[in-house]
Order: structure tokens, then C-alpha cells, then sequence
């Protein structure tokens, strides 16, 4: 498979402390793919689906006690604590490689290695990196054969090159010992007592964030949490968009975003490039370019359907692995809440328990059927609204940065920074307001830089320092703008539709983005004239909705001023500019 030294000392090693049964190294082969599929059925690991109506699909159930990524059980491990993230876990770097060599000890007893040689990007393009997964899972192996390009062909590119070492082992599924630790002084990710694809699958945020985003520091690129689409004006011209927003605030319906009919008609089309991670860099035009390092899209399925999200749907058809939802015994296909589907009458819950709709627990209250987190992992060449350019070895060129949060009253629909450092301070002090679902408290105010509070692989401060020196690096920047779609009433109704209908927005962010529109100064930045978002066709909004959405209450502002020097203050090393940005915003709000 290959003769690079790296690779098969790391194999090596991890055999003799994880001691399996055997090793399998994952040639990428069709043929393979199908025997390990075929494995997972006989042991119970998937079930296999309807061929007919989801071919090639399958379902899968976790451990009850492991059904979601865990930030308190992540750490970001290094020798100094001053260059990890104040706001996330740490450990010391040696602390934690003597803890987690006991755990994986023997690990994987009575089970099988498989190396997983696996590329973040297109194979061979220069925007790419390389990583080698070790798992005793085959559910990771299947799963990472969707979500990256696996096999033989990465190995002949990697050569004798350096990697990204990625171990992991189920062990037991015992909360109290799982960790997920990134090393990235070391390029390395060890997770442990975990089968769930957030922490498992360790090419998603584990590399392409957290080790990515220290890699891009050190190497002058940026590693970002943004969705990256393309929007087809009907002249044929495409301005392509990154757009970084926290969970639960409209990523993957923005990636996916189909115009309103008003829009179609007039031969307006928009491409998806990716709908989760983007890898910048400086071209040689001196333009920013973006790439989607993923293959696959990891979505959340409750709430998915033909009328939120119908290209992430259609995504889901064929290929796809179904992971915590409800499987429905009549037809042997999947169901889950919000689907737009009757619930079926003959099904079993993600627990592996039978299930009705209607059904309630010993105190009263409704039974789920599919876990709130459940997933799918779906092949990106399955949406519809792919964009031509998904391949291309060294990404799209961004004419716009678009950061955003769900906020009920303090940002307007959208402003426009008035340069790379304020936007790079819209970025930093992005946030959302909670909602009951999430705290049970309402309104509380989260903090979540740029979307990568989570997933910052070093210093958040040193973070933003590194966004202020990439716009100097550039010579033709990307704008940066805020949107808001949750903007609500004083009965907490959302004003503005949201869905296709924010490509109203992003006509006018490329708008700015040529220079065809002008725009209103505000203290915190540009706003659009009302009369320059198109309302055309929207049922109760009006010119005078968007004048209404596009204020900025300096009261309100005042507090918010408040608020971000709160949360500088929390952080280490928030670099001088981003406080003179500061308070240039609280002299404007005077």
C-alpha cells in the first residue's frame, strides 16, 4: 500500500499499544467498500434499506449515551496553555498522551485496525492535506468513504510526505473515558470511547477545523467554519459567497438555497460548493480563494424536508448512511420529525424501540422517534444544485464574507463592514441568542467568533490577529457583511420570510460587492436603502418592513458595546486594533 516510513511507524505503533486481531488498510475499491458493508449487515452494525427506494442505503444506531459531538469532553492539547484557546478545553499535551496510552492499551482486542488513508480536498490539487485515520469501526470506515476521498490514490500522492495521524478507538463507549484530543503541534487527533460521527469521523471538525485552523496560522491560509455557495446572475455570471453561522441559524439551508419563483423565472441559479468548512487562501490574483476540503454532507435530519431544504433531501436518495432516526418496518425506509411525512404506523425509535406517533413516556411527555441530533451522511454528488466548480483544484474566488447570528432586535437584516479590520470585528464579536430548546433560558447572549468558538485549534486571540494579517496579504479583498434573519415583533414572530427569499440579501451584498448600489452609513456600519431589497412578490413585507429591519437602535448598541468588552476580556491577546475597533463603535454610538 505504501512505503512511507511515517505512515507505517504510526501503524505500527498504534498495533502494538491497540493490540487488534488484524489490520485491513483501505484501498478505496468499490469491492471492499461492499464486503464491509456487507460485514456491518451480518453483525447487526447497519441495516440494510429498501434498494428500490433508497439504494444503497443504510441505518445505523449509536449508543444511547452517544449521540452528539462533546465540547466538555474535546480538548485542544499542547505544552504551553497560553497558546490554546482560553474559551475551550485544554490539557497538557504530555498529561494527555500518558492518559490516553492506558485507554487505548488494548483497545481493540478481538477486533480489527482498519488505516484509512484519506485526502481533504480533491486528491493531488495543492489546496489539499492528507490524513491517515486508524479505527476498529467500520461505521467510521464507510462513514469516511463518504465524507472524504478515501483510498489507494491518496496514499500514491502522500508518497513520502507528511500527514495528519488520526486514531480512534470505540473501547467500551464509557462516558467518563471519552476524550477527543487534538495535538496540533503534533498534526494529531486521538479519540477514544466514542462511535458517534462528530467525534469519530476525525477528518470533519476534528481536522479540517481544529488541527486545519493551527496548519492555515502557521502556513499564511485560513481553516473556517463557512458554507460556500455561488450565485448565477441571468447574464451567466457567478459571485461566489462564504457565510459563517453559529448552529441553528440556517447553514445548510443557505448552502442549499433554491431562489424564490420570481428569481427563477428571471434565471437566477444558486451553486453549492460546500455547506459546512471552507479552506482559504491568497491567490495568485491576489484574490481570496475558498475550497470545501469535505466529500459528503454530515446533516442534522429532523426538521429536513422537501419544504425547508429539498436539496439536502434529494441528497440523502442513494449512497447515504442513516445514523439515530426512525426506521419504518413497512417499507424499510427511514422517517424522522419534521420530515413533512405521516409518521408510519409499523416502526421502531433510534433506540431500537417499537414506536408510534402520539406515543409518551411514564410522565406524560411525547416520545421522539429519531433522536433530535440524528444524521445523515450523504455523498456530495448527490445535490442537485452542485456547483460545476465543487472539483476544482484550487477553489472559488470570494467577492463576499458573510457572518451572521439569530437576533431577536439588535442587528439589523444586513450592514456592511467598512473594511477588512471592522469586518474582521463583526466576525469576532458575532453572536446568537439562545433559545429555550437549547438552555431553557431564552435570549441569553452566546458569544461565537467568526462560528469557530468550538473549533479555534489554538489562541482565539492569536486567531484574530491572523484574520487582520490574511487582509493584509490581500490585495483584493472580499467585503465582509452581518445578516440577521430572526430579527422578530413584539409578539416574537419573524418579520422578515427567510429561506430562498435571503437571496433578496445576497443581490444586494453583490450589488455592493460591484459597486451598483449605494449605501446608508449607521454607527455600526453601511445599511442598504429600504428601496434597494427587492420585495416584489412578498406576501405582508413591504419597503417599509425593511426600513423598519434595517434599524439600528443605538440603546440597544450601547449594551452590546458592553457585551463585547466583557467577552475581550474573557479572551488573552485580543489584538489593539479589534479594541480601537471597539471604541470607535461606542464614539459612533455617542
Amino acid at each position: 500500500m505504501t512505503s512511507n516510513k511515517k505512515v507505517l511507524a504510526f501503524v505500527e505503533e498504534s498495533k502494538n499499544l491497540c493490540q487488534p486481531d488484524q489490520i485491513v488498510w483501505i484501498d478505496g475499491s468499490e469491492a471492499q467498500l461492499d464486503a464491509l458493508r456487507a460485514e456491518a449487515v451480518a453483525t447487526g452494525e447497519l441495516i440494510k434499506l429498501n434498494e428500490e427506494l433508497l439504494p444503497g442505503c443504510y441505518l445505523h444506531r449509536t449508543a444511547v449515551n452517544d449521540v452528539a459531538r462533546v465540547e466538555d469532553r474535546t480538548f485542544i492539547c499542547t505544552k504551553d496553555r497560553d497558546s490554546s484557546s482560553p474559551i475551550n478545553n485544554w490539557m497538557d499535551s504530555d498529561e494527555a498522551y500518558a492518559m490516553l496510552k492506558e485507554l487505548y492499551r488494548g483497545a481493540m482486542k478481538g477486533r480489527t485496525m482498519y488505516v484509512i488513508p484519506y485526502s481533504m480536498g480533491p486528491v493531488g490539487s495543492p489546496f489539499s492535506k492528507i490524513g491517515i485515520e486508524l479505527t476498529d469501526s467500520i461505521y467510521v470506515v464507510l462513514n469516511m468513504a463518504i465524507m472524504t476521498r478515501v483510498g489507494q490514490n491518496v496514499l500514491d500522492t502522500l508518497g513520502d510526505g507528511d500527514f495528519v495521524k488520526g486514531l480512534h478507538a470505540k473501547a467500551d463507549i464509557d462516558e467518563s473515558k471519552r476524550y477527543i484530543c487534538h495535538f496540533p503541534e503534533d498534526d494529531t487527533i486521538m479519540s477514544i470511547n466514542s462511535g458517534y460521527g462528530g467525534n469519530v469521523l476525525l477528518g470533519k471538525k476534528c481536522f479540517a477545523l481544529r488541527i486545519a485552523s493551527y496548519l492555515g496560522k502557521n502556513e499564511g491560509w485560513m481553516a473556517e467554519h463557512m458554507l460556500i455557495l455561488g450565485i448565477e446572475n441571468p447574464k451567466g455570471e457567478i459571485r461566489y459567497i462564504a457565510a459563517a453561522f453559529p448552529s441553528a441559524c440556517g447553514k445548510t439551508n443557505l448552502a442549499m438555497l433554491i431562489p424564490p419563483e420570481l428569481y427563477r423565472k428571471k434565471g437566477y441559479k444558486v451553486w453549492c460548493v460546500g455547506d459546512d468548512i471552507a479552506w482559504i487562501r491568497v491567490g495568485e490574483d491576489g484574490r481570496l480563494w475558498a475550497l470545501n476540503p469535505e466529500n459528503g454532507f454530515f446533516g442534522v435530519a429532523p426538521g429536513t424536508s422537501m419544504k425547508s431544504n429539498p436539496n439536502a433531501l434529494l441528497s440523502t436518495k442513494k449512497g447515504t448512511i442513516f445514523t439515530n432516526v426512525v426506521h419504518n418496518l413497512d417499507n424499510n425506509t427511514v422517517w424522522w420529525e419534521g420530515m413533512g411525512e405521516e409518521a408510519p404506523a409499523n416502526a421502531v425509535d433510534w433506540k431500537g424501540n417499537p414506536w408510534h406517533a402520539g406515543m409518551t413516556d411514564a410522565e406524560g411527555k411525547p416520545v421522539k422517534g429519531a433522536h433530535p441530533n440524528s444524521r445523515f451522511t450523504a455523498p456530495t454528488k448527490n445535490c442537485p444544485c452542485l456547483s460545476s466548480e465543487f472539483e476544482a483544484p484550487m477553489g472559488v474566488p470570494l467577492s463576499a464574507i458573510v457572518f451572521g447570528g439569530r437576533r431577536a432586535k439588535t442587528a439589523p437584516l444586513v450592514y456592511q463592514s467598512r473594511d477588512w479590520n471592522n469586518g474582521v470585528f463583526v466576525g469576532s464579536i458575532m453572536a446568537s441568542e439562545t433559545t429555550a430548546a437549547a438552555t431553557g433560558k431564552v435570549g441569553v447572549v452566546r458569544r461565537d467568533p467568526m462560528a469557530m468558538r468550538p473549533f479555534v485549534g489554538y489562541n482565539m486571540g492569536d486567531y484574530f490577529a491572523h484574520w487582520l494579517e490574511m487582509g493584509e496579504k490581500t490585495a483584493h479583498k472580499p467585503l465582509i457583511f452581518n445578516v440577521n434573519w430572526f430579527r422578530t415583533d413584539d409578539e416574537g414572530h419573524f418579520i422578515w420570510p427567510g429561506f430562498g427569499d435571503n437571496l433578496r440579501v445576497l443581490e444586494w451584498i453583490i450589488a455592493r460587492c460591484e459597486g451598483k448600489v449605494d449605501a446608508v452609513e449607521t454607527p455600526i456600519g453601511y445599511v442598504p436603502e429600504a428601496e434597494d431589497i427587492n420585495v416584489e412578490g412578498l406576501d405582508g413585507v413591504t419597503t417599509e418592513t425593511v426600513r423598519e429591519l434595517l434599524t439600528v437602535d443605538r440603546d440597544m448598541w450601547k449594551e452590546e458595546a458592553a457585551g463585547i468588552e466583557q467577552f475581550y476580556g474573557e479572551l488573552t491577546r485580543v489584538p489593539e486594533e479589534l479594541y480601537r475597533q471597539l471604541e470607535t463603535l461606542k464614539k459612533n454610538l455617542n
